[in-house]
């Protein structure tokens, strides 16, 4: 009789242990990885920035401002139509 409540205790923190590790540690998982994620993409989508404008400057320096801007512009497009076709499934592309 004398051991029920140390099993009442034990029982209750190895439920509470479940129940968290079931709810706050996975979403605390969760939300790491998601602030991971937005700096990554924030990290990368300056990088890109930075290659864009010293592929202008570079450009510039090589054939002019207008031929950097023309050549930059089709890379542009170019890339823009690939996507594009990209958008849809094979067989929906098709018909």
């Amino acid at each position: 009789m004398n051991d029920y409540p140390t099993q009442i205790a034990d029982f209750l923190e190895s439920v509470a242990t479940k129940v968290r590790a079931m709810t706050v540690d996975r979403v605390a998982r969760w939300a790491k990885w998601t602030g991971v994620g937005i700096f990554a993409a924030l990290l990368g989508l300056v990088l890109a920035i930075f290659l864009v404008v010293g592929l202008v400057r570079l450009l510039e320096v090589l054939v002019g401002m207008q031929w950097a801007y023309t050549i930059i512009g089709g890379l542009f497009v170019v890339v823009g139509m690939f996507l594009w076709r990209l958008r849809l499934p094979r067989d929906a592309s098709q018909d």
